[in-house]
């Protein structure tokens, strides 16, 4: 692009790569910075979960990224005696997709780089190093410098700092990192050529040396050992000391091929802020935590789907600026969920205490002559999911009528995220609901025709908000309710009644969906206009003309 952009990211790493691919596919002139030469090619992260894979089918990439995937890998927890005390395997595919999944960060990062390829309106610059960042009330302007020394300028209406843990943008705004690094740091090695070969996890909570095993994708396995304080990094480099690490875990530790090896920290912090006038800040920069969890990378991809749709709105003139406040309002508290959880998985699981290590273990047994508690935590039940209170969520008493009987624990759906079952359109394609329904607002009414519903002045601002009108029926009626739907009105099939049993579970008929899958609202049918009218308030929605990028 010859002239300055909407939005510039600062980092092509997995959040700065998922946030450029989510406002390009929104038609949002991005110019995406990175101070390397290329991605990044050493050991990171090794878990996407179903949110995640959520977002790489709303970019319009799962299908190059499930080859670098394990689907529904299962951990099993390793006691210092070798016994097993646990098991995590979650079956669910509650939102389209497996809950645990081991993959190769470098590889599916590659495909994210290349998903940028599709729009003319994002340019990508490595080698280019952020150096300064200064901004008025309507613009903010990087500094950056090339390979070769020099310096240049873009202004855009918003900046997205991305660039990792040691974020520059983050100290040049001299925003606080709060929290701890722990002690203990891991070191991590990575071989070609499994010479397990078996599929599933292993951590070992073992008070000697804790450590951890992972069988990736392409014939790659991960092994991951707590340093002790007294050990040096160097010691990553020494194959004596490495082969000696790995003497207990397979035959010939000599022979195996060795892709890399690096030693990490345990780091627990959140920034003091994360937004400052008009510069943002994503991932790492924003928040960092133990990897015992497989929750850091996935965070970041949280980061990038609340951003995504609230930035286009803005710029692109369907909403005020003042939505942009609402995206720490919304992350913060679910970030330090997962940082506290990450924490207490890394303290358990990486201890060097034989008394801490033996309550562990007496817990597990107690968990595991428990049926229901025992299967809470093979699915992952212990996982924070994300629950927004305030910001873009309109919250709904629940109604309180004859018709609508109410159980003491009726779901409440506002504010979580909305399921993705398999559904059928009225062309007989069946698929998972984002890809029939959509990826933008939806509206979406069991059974009834929302048309009837909203008025005509309504309707004519659904645009502005993005909304699609969605009428899900069981998939014996939909040729008849597609014949008379109204105008604009998207007609969709339940074919297994998942949907039906999830609103049976409910006192509302009507559930209104964000870009990123959480429920703004829920309401009955006669309660739609009213419910639409408090959404377009909480979503910041501009009543003047729509302004062109």
């Amino acid at each position: 692009m010859s002239h300055d952009p909407d939005v510039i990211i600062i980092g092509a790493g997995p959040v700065g790569l998922t946030l450029a691919n989510l406002l390009g596919l929104r038609q949002v002139e991005v110019t995406l910075i990175e101070a390397r030469t290329e991605l990044i090619d050493y050991p990171r992260a090794v878990g996407i979960d179903d949110e995640a894979m959520r977002v790489m089918q709303a970019i319009g990439l799962v299908d190059r990224v499930l080859p670098h995937t394990v689907p529904d890998q299962k951990i099993r927890l390793i006691n210092g005696d070798g016994k097993v005390i646990g098991e995590i395997n979650p079956t669910m595919r509650e939102f389209g997709w497996p809950r645990r999944n081991g993959f190769v960060q470098p590889l599916v990062d590659r495909v994210l780089l290349e998903g940028l390829q599709r729009f003319g309106h994002v340019d990508v610059r490595f080698g280019a190093e952020a150096v300064d960042i200064t901004q008025t009330a309507d613009r903010a302007t990087v500094t950056y410098q090339t390979a070769d020394g020099s310096r240049r300028s873009i202004s855009a209406k918003y900046v997205v700092a991305a660039e990792g843990g040691s974020s520059f943008t983050r100290k040049q705004l001299d925003i606080s990192f709060d929290g701890e690094t722990r002690k203990a740091r891991g070191l991590v090695i990575d071989v070609a050529n499994d010479p397990l070969g078996t599929p599933h996890a292993v951590f070992g909570g073992d008070p000697t040396r804790a450590y951890a095993t992972l069988s990736l994708p392409h014939g790659i396995r991960r092994w991951e050992f707590t340093m002790h304080p007294d050990e040096p990094d160097e010691l990553a480099d020494d194959d004596a000391f490495v082969f000696g690490l790995l003497s207990g875990h397979v035959p010939a530790p000599e022979s195996l091929q060795i892709i890399r090896r690096r030693i990490y920290a345990h780091h627990a912090r959140i920034a003091g802020r994360f937004r400052v006038g008009r510069i943002l800040l994503a991932g790492d920069a924003a928040h960092v935590m133990p990897v015992v969890a497989g929750q850091g990378w996935n965070s970041g991809i949280r980061d990038a789907m609340n951003l995504g749709w609230k930035l286009a709105a803005i710029v692109q003139g369907r909403a005020d600026d003042s939505l942009i406040e609402t995206y720490e309002e919304e992350r913060r508290g679910h970030v330090a969920a997962m940082v506290g959880l990450s924490l207490n998985m890394a303290k358990l699981m990486t201890n060097d205490s034989r008394i801490a290590s033996s309550l562990r273990d007496v817990t597990a047994a107690v968990i595991d002559r428990f049926p229901r508690l025992k299967a809470k935590v093979s699915g992952q039940g212990f996982k924070p999911m994300p629950r927004y209170d305030t910001g873009v969520v309109v919250p709904t008493p629940i109604p309180q009528f004859k018709s609508i009987p109410v159980r003491d624990d009726v779901p409440r759906s506002t504010g979580t995220l909305f399921p993705q079952p398999r559904v059928v359109g009225i062309d007989g394609a069946q698929g998972l609901l984002d890809d029939i329904a959509g990826n933008d607002w939806r509206v979406f009414v069991w059974n009834n025709d929302p048309t009837k519903f909203i008025s005509a002045s309504t309707a004519e601002l659904l645009p502005r908000l993005g909304a699609s009108l969605v009428q899900i029926v069981p998939a014996v009626q939909l040729p008849w309710a597609a014949a008379e739907a109204g105008d604009g009105v998207q007609v969709i099939g339940d074919p297994a009644g998942v949907f039906q049993a999830w609103f049976d579970a409910r006192p509302f008929s009507v559930i209104i969906v964000r870009p990123d899958h959480v429920v703004a609202a829920e309401c009955l049918a006669q309660d739609l206009e009213a419910t639409l009218q408090k959404v377009f308030v909480a979503a910041r929605v501009a009543r003047l003309p729509i302004m062109t990028s």
